[in-house]
């Protein structure tokens, strides 16, 4: 008689895994004839903030509903927690947080509403009132979310992100239409479940909050990545930037060996990947010749000049 072996079970979530908790691997997805994400890979770790940006139409979002088991690859693997997140959908989404661009909810809940039902949806949510409290949004608790402000919603989408304090999390521009101090009560919440062991992927157009939660930053053009590091890395693909203005009747700029100049007297901009040699040999030129270079500005290079140059299209190398 012919034994047959038994079809494994499939894949679940992992506990207490010491590997990453999201491994995206030569990630494509098409919409039609259109290569939205052309073979993208990286990793997140627990307790890990992994940042993806670009401009509109980079594949970013794309990429994000891939990892959140809202679409199919059509091609390389996604795991969340060792498990597929279509296929193991029913496994993967109590351990899942997401924060979509916009959440759809219904118009005539009250807030405290709308959180109750989705705890109710959840193994073990906090409560509402708790998470209520960490957006603000305690004195708004009995009003329809027809009734909120834009930012006001933003923040009621992220509690329901968070209510069941998933260990990986999705954010897609989770700040998008929030004031200044809104933007920093997102980005605590945000820092305290990383300090619990969460690991966050997000995508923002605002660069500074790349810079203030990103642990690691990958940069997209048309579908593929083509900068990846901390914020410092990126930044250092690019050059300094030195600027200033020449007095009247001042003599040609000396040789300055690891500046490139872009526009001559009297307004001068160099660009230059050594910035304190360059400024060490412009001032001391200057003195020699008694000069005071007007407006001197010396910038090292920045997360938001690499930013642009990928979406000029230059090389980022």
């Amino acid at each position: 008689m012919q034994l047959t072996r038994p079809a494994p079970a499939p894949a679940g979530p992992t506990t207490g895994q010491a590997g990453p908790a999201v491994v995206v691997t030569d990630l494509r997805r098409r919409h039609g004839d259109v290569e939205a994400v052309r073979g993208i890979s990286f990793e997140v770790h627990p307790g890990e903030v992994f940042a993806l940006l670009g401009v509109n139409g980079a594949g970013k979002t794309s990429a994000l509903e891939v990892l959140e088991g809202l679409a199919p690859a059509a091609g390389g693997t996604v795991r969340v927690l060792g498990a597929d997140p279509l296929a193991d959908r029913a496994a993967v989404r109590p351990h899942l947080g997401v924060l979509l661009q916009s959440s759809g909810l219904p118009s005539d809940l009250t807030v405290r509403e709308t959180v109750a039902l989705w705890a109710a949806t959840l193994t073990a949510p906090r409560s509402v009132e708790e998470a209520l409290a960490q957006v603000g949004l305690t004195d708004r608790a009995g009003l329809r979310v027809r009734s909120l402000s834009g930012g006001e919603r933003r923040r009621l989408d992220l509690t329901l992100a968070l209510l069941g304090s998933p260990r990986v999390i999705v954010l897609d521009e989770p700040t998008t239409g929030l004031d200044p101090e809104s933007r920093r009560t997102v980005w605590t919440l945000v820092r305290q479940r990383v300090a619990d062991g969460a690991a966050v992927v997000l995508t923002t157009h605002h660069l500074e909050e790349a810079e203030e939660l990103a642990d690691r930053i990958a940069v997209m053009r048309a579908g593929r990545i083509v900068l990846s590091g901390t914020a410092a890395e990126i930044a250092a693909t690019q050059p300094a930037t030195v600027r200033f203005t020449l007095p009247a009747g001042a003599p040609p700029l000396p040789d300055v060996p690891g500046a490139t100049v872009v526009s001559a007297a009297p307004r001068v901009e160099l660009h230059t990947r050594a910035l304190q040699p360059v400024l060490v040999r412009l001032l001391a030129w200057a003195d020699a010749h008694g000069l005071v270079l007007g407006g001197l500005q010396a910038r090292a290079a920045s997360l938001e000049q690499a930013f642009l140059a990928v979406a000029d299209g230059a090389d980022p190398s």
